[in-house]
């Protein structure tokens, strides 16, 4: 099983298979050697990982299968407890400005913890070993406080603010 991982964090890409039991948490963490968790979070960013899970990553996982690292949901492993507390990916291949999204939630037991920002600098070191990619960026709502402390502790520098969000982005080399 492919993997990366940081000093306290293990990142796992999930496979179609994975990503089709994922709604079992039992069974998805005896597949993944894991105790067994469910990832609790708000209702609204619970809505949006349900539609990523069933209209985003399922599909694009199944027609990018040697690519599919950089389509679908990556579990963050805390490696102490063997325990999943929360997601982060990115969008795709470097688009055409050699740029990907990237997007993470954290379980809300486990937050404040610097799991955000660690599985964050993780997945773009990993990530910027594609020589195409130029920057990763991200979107925040103005309010969201917290999530921009953990792109700014990552090394995203903030860019424009459109639209109630909030445009980050780090560069190759920053």
């Amino acid at each position: 099983m492919f993997y990366i991982e940081s000093e306290r964090l293990r990142l796992i890409p999930l496979n179609i298979h994975q990503l089709r039991i994922y709604t079992q948490p039992e069974v998805l963490a005896e597949n993944l050697g894991l105790k067994a968790a469910k990832v609790e979070t708000e209702p609204l960013f619970q809505n949006e990982f349900d539609e990523a899970l069933q209209n985003h990553w399922t599909p694009l996982v199944e027609k990018n299968p040697d690519n599919y690292v950089w389509f679908t949901n990556w579990l963050i492993v805390q490696k102490e407890e063997n325990i999943a507390v929360g997601g982060i990916g990115v969008s795709g291949l470097p688009n055409e400005k050699g740029e990907c999204e990237t997007g993470y939630g954290m379980d809300l037991s486990h937050r404040g913890k610097g799991y955000a920002t660690e599985a964050l600098a993780c997945l773009a070191q990993w990530a910027f070993k594609n020589p195409d990619l130029k920057a990763i960026i991200a979107h925040t709502f103005i309010d969201g406080l917290s999530s921009q402390k953990v792109l700014q502790k990552a090394g995203f520098q903030y860019v424009e603010a459109k639209e109630g969000l909030m445009l980050w982005e780090l560069r190759r080399g920053e």
